[in-house]
């Protein structure tokens, strides 16, 4: 099992681990602990390296696969022995506008949420933009000028952003915790990660934060599609 470290601690730019074991056919190295986000819930996994042996390994891809997180590497170099200790650097400025942007994808579904009821039906995002879909019967560009003004006053506010995980029958008890149309958490989670924008929105979510509203940034509605008879599209762009 791999400890994940960036759950708690999403700032961590480097890390010591212990590498447990190795796919020499799909150049994947599994280690006790990790810093690298895998990916997941719209959010793309990091990249970095990892120096193991004074072999520099550049990390491409990074996946979980049950409860180990596979962090994949290019290039011919011979890949190290299990047990052999490694030291991991993300790619942060690739990490942090990834954290800036989820931060901004929280605070857009908390605005919606809060002023207009709607649940996400979908999102995806990538390095500074986003897109995210709500069940909305109708959109047209006044409701959408509205909406961005809206989430920039929650950026300017500077609220905090605090991370909690807590037993799965506690998390449970909190009122509207899962924004989506379904319910994405499986069964067997025991414990639930939640992401809590003070004084706007609390819900649950495995991905990296910013602690503070205001590293966020100015946020633009960029663009606004219809995909369905409920379901709307915004499109997000930080600057």
């Amino acid at each position: 099992m791999t400890q994940l470290l960036y759950q708690t601690d999403s700032y961590l730019k480097e890390f010591s681990a212990n590498l447990v074991s190795v796919d020499s056919e799909n150049r994947a190295i599994v280690l006790d602990q990790s810093a690298f986000y895998p990916g997941g819930g719209g959010q793309p996994c990091d990249f970095g390296t990892l120096k193991i042996n004074d072999i520099t390994y550049v990390v491409e891809k990074v996946k979980k696969q049950g409860d180990d997180v596979l962090h994949f590497v290019s290039g011919s170099e011979p890949l190290p022995a299990p047990a052999s200790a490694s030291f991991g650097t993300l790619d942060w400025v690739r990490r942090y506008q990834l954290m800036r942007t989820h931060t901004a994808m929280h605070i857009l579904c908390g605005v919606v949420w809060r002023d207009y009821g709607a649940k996400v039906t979908g999102g995806d995002m990538d390095p500074l933009k986003g897109r995210m879909d709500f069940e909305f019967e109708s959109m047209h560009g006044e409701l959408v000028k509205e909406i961005e003004s809206r989430i920039n006053l929650e950026v300017q506010k500077g609220s905090a952003v605090q991370v909690k995980i807590l037993p799965r029958a506690e998390a449970f008890q909190i009122p509207d915790l899962i924004r989506t149309k379904i319910n994405l958490i499986p069964e067997g989670i025991t414990q639930v990660r939640t992401v809590e924008i003070v004084g706007l929105d609390l819900q649950a979510d495995g991905g990296t934060h910013v602690k503070n509203t205001s590293e966020v940034g100015k946020i633009r509605v960029v663009d606004y599609k219809s995909k369905g008879a409920i379901n709307k599209r915004i499109y997000v762009e930080l600057e």
